[in-house]
């Protein structure tokens, strides 16, 4: 098993890393490019579609990886139906990539990405892959129609609206691969979603580098939704046999830093009165922006919320794993360190905005007695 999963991961990283500078050319040649405006922070054109070369990692491992653990008998697709399900998730992706493609190209509304959005992940659910048992209790089937379609958009959603800082949704997204996979692994989960977190994980890790700060390119839509669709589709493929409350609560928290962020902006539009088409555009609002206006630079933004992904996820495993009061007492430790070093850190900030201050101060003077 541990071999499959290590080839998942090279082949989807390397297929990935490989096919990013192609991208970067194909964005140039059809327009998609991200051009400076009041609500981006990137200061100069940057190519916009480089999450084509996530979905072909993705897509070349994970089929390389079915056919051949197939061929050897360690993966049964037979079993669970996983033929159908494996179809309805290649379509949804099919179907999710030309909506949002598009979308990076010629900027369409946002009511048409909503319909490729719940388009997809209607096809998930026509082919098997729902939430239906929950404590081993069936869930009516209209019921489980809305769970499943309104976690896929949600978090398809969630995971393209962080995305406004140089890798902060293909880190983020990245955090919560690693998460999942742990928690597949130590919970028999089916070995199929194991395989798709780890192509995940290693078709983000290729692009990243590519994406960090300063970026040479962005994932888009195209690879921001893709990015969405994927953790919420196989967060349902890897809870399927074991739907206890906490294991389905497990995705949740893992994801809970975007879905706490969209949340809060549908809010925050809806309360200043926008349209609903408005409510899912982008604004400034969002956490990295916030973070930003205190007068944190990007790299450091993105790492304040890495760290705040990697500790909701660290706390969903040891929620599975260990139970609540571990999880709680590791939540506390974790409060009291960031309470302790934000006192720290602000009291450093402040002296460094000081001495700026002082620095500009002295400038001018000397500027005015050169006059």
């Amino acid at each position: 098993m541990w071999g499959d999963i290590a080839i998942a991961f090279l082949l989807s990283f390397i297929t990935s890393f490989v096919m990013v500078p192609y991208t970067i050319k194909l964005a140039k040649k059809v327009g998609a490019i991200d051009y400076p405006s009041d609500r981006r922070v990137n200061k100069k054109p940057i190519p916009r579609i480089g999450g084509i070369a996530v979905i072909i990692g993705f897509i070349v491992a994970s089929i390389y990886l079915i056919i051949t653990m197939n061929i050897e008998g360690t993966l049964n697709l037979d079993a669970e139906n996983y033929k159908m399900k494996l179809l309805g998730f290649l379509l949804g992706i099919i179907i999710l990539t030309a909506f949002s493609l598009t979308d990076d190209i010629k900027d369409i509304k946002p009511w048409k990405k909503l319909v490729g959005q719940v388009l997809a992940a209607v096809i998930i659910f026509s082919f098997g892959i729902r939430i239906d048992t929950i404590n081993e209790i069936n869930i009516h089937p209209v019921i489980s129609f809305i769970l499943t379609v309104g976690w896929i958009v949600g978090i398809t959603n969630a995971i393209n609206l962080i995305d406004g800082l140089d890798g902060l949704s293909s880190g983020i997204s990245l955090i919560s691969c690693i998460s999942l996979l742990i928690i597949f692994a130590t919970n028999a989960s089916p070995l199929i979603s194991v395989v798709l977190i780890t192509a995940l994980a290693g078709a983000i890790s290729g692009f990243l580098p590519f994406n960090i700060n300063p970026a040479k390119t962005f994932i888009g839509d195209v690879g921001a939704q893709f990015l969405g669709f994927c953790l919420a589709t196989i967060s349902i493929l890897g809870v399927a046999k074991t739907v206890t409350l906490v294991v389905l609560i497990a995705p949740i928290l893992v994801l809970a830093l975007p879905i706490f962020d969209t949340l809060f902006a549908i809010i925050r539009r809806v309360v200043k009165g926008k349209s609903l088409k408005a409510v899912f555009q982008a604004d400034k609002g969002h956490l990295h922006h916030r973070l930003m206006k205190k007068g944190y630079s990007q790299r450091q933004a993105v790492a304040i919320l890495y760290g705040a992904s990697a500790t909701l996820g660290m706390f969903a495993v040891i929620l599975i794993d260990n139970g609540i009061w571990k999880a709680l007492s590791f939540a506390l430790i974790v409060v009291a360190i960031v309470a302790i070093g934000y006192k720290e850190l602000v009291n450093f900030k402040t002296e460094e905005i000081k001495s700026i201050k002082q620095k500009r101060k002295h400038k001018n003077s000397q500027d005015k007695n050169e006059e």
